[in-house]
């Protein structure tokens, strides 16, 4: 029942702004940390790549109501988006990398919009305040550097609660339906991210924890029951899951976000994503992302694995430059050092702008 009100609310009007005090106080404190976002190292700033996530959120929901979002997005290499009362969209670069397609995406978008519109924030908010000064709470958020944290303090005391998830997941279904993209893509994002789960379990010789929420999803639904009524909701409806122009639009940062998925040292999980974005097939892409982990993984055979796939990328097609540079660099530390070099060479005559130019060039003349 309380979903089926909420689904109610989301239908109506959202009130250009806020109506009490306390909403006003919420608002100055979510303004002033979109004005911290706004010049935060943090934030990509690539007008391509903004301008195709916006385009997907307008798709979804509509142009006139999607105007009352701002989006940021936001580098940092954990599936994570949210939205604040004040209409501040983050989309973090971990979630582009874990999404297989448009519809997928659309899906997360449409969510955080159904919690806006629901002004669920609002309604926790004030479920906050009838227990504590969460206000004073809020006086303690670290700015500055620690904006994307001030807004992850905020998501712990304003988590929606499991009703609240569960009506912006079945609003997101309904947006998809009308923009024409595939539903079933909504539940495959979370069966994914519980075998992401198991892969890090068992890279790590854990038990794996994919249906044990903690943090600040610890008031969600657990990803299980999540897909299986997002699949329920999604049942006999067709749609396009634009998967061809998800891919385009973020060919240009895929070895960025190959990089900083590597950086979090979890390379089962990384395996497992690269092999659950490869069911189609092993794209020059993918065999290049693949080098790159097996580079920084170490364990015996490795680097020689990671030559492999770097030759094979090269030969399937259009990689990144850096494919060249991370074939140099695994020739080098298995002693190969005359293709190493070739290698290398390639890899900046491909990116004469190149950052690590000099350090290049200078292993390339040692």
């Amino acid at each position: 029942m309380k979903a089926l009100l909420l689904l109610a609310a989301l239908a109506q009007a959202v009130a250009a702004g806020p109506q009490t005090s306390e909403e006003r106080g919420l608002w100055m404190e979510m303004d002033e940390a979109e004005r911290e976002l706004k010049d935060s190292n943090f934030v990509v700033r690539d007008s391509a790549l903004q301008t195709y996530v916006e385009g997907v959120l307008c798709r979804t929901v509509g142009t006139a109501r999607c105007a009352q979002a701002r989006v940021y997005l936001v580098r940092t290499p954990y599936f994570n988006a949210s939205m604040a009362p004040n209409g501040m969209m983050q989309v973090w670069t971990g979630l582009l990398l874990r999404v297989r397609n448009e519809a997928q995406l659309a899906a997360v978008l449409a969510h955080e919009f159904a919690h806006f519109e629901g002004r669920h924030s609002l309604i926790q908010f004030r479920e906050a305040r009838a227990k504590t000064d969460a206000m004073a709470w809020l006086s303690f958020l670290p700015m500055g550097v620690g904006a994307i944290g001030s807004v992850g303090l905020a998501g712990g005391i304003f988590a929606n609660s499991r009703e609240m998830e569960r009506a912006a997941d079945l609003a997101s279904i309904g947006h998809l339906k009308s923009a024409g993209y595939a539903p079933g893509e909504a539940a495959r994002i979370w069966e994914g991210l519980r075998a992401e789960q198991d892969a890090t379990a068992a890279a790590r010789g854990r038990k794996s924890r994919r249906d044990r929420n903690g943090g600040f999803f610890a008031t969600h639904p657990n990803s299980g029951n999540r897909a299986a009524y997002l699949t329920q909701a999604a049942a006999g409806a067709g749609g396009d899951d634009g998967a061809a122009a998800y891919r385009a639009a973020i060919a240009p940062w895929w070895a960025r976000l190959i990089d900083d998925q590597i950086k979090l040292n979890d390379p089962g999980a990384t395996d497992f994503l690269l092999g659950n974005l490869a069911r189609d097939g092993w794209t020059a892409a993918l065999l290049y992302a693949r080098g790159e982990l097996y580079r920084a993984w170490g364990r015996p055979g490795d680097l020689e694995q990671a030559v492999a796939f770097y030759r094979e990328a090269i030969a399937a097609g259009v990689v990144p430059a850096e494919a060249h540079r991370g074939l140099g660099l695994a020739l080098t530390r298995i002693g190969d050092e005359a293709e190493a070099r070739a290698a290398l060479g390639d890899y900046l005559r491909l990116k004469p702008d190149a950052g690590d130019r000099a350090i290049i060039a200078a292993m390339i003349a040692s």
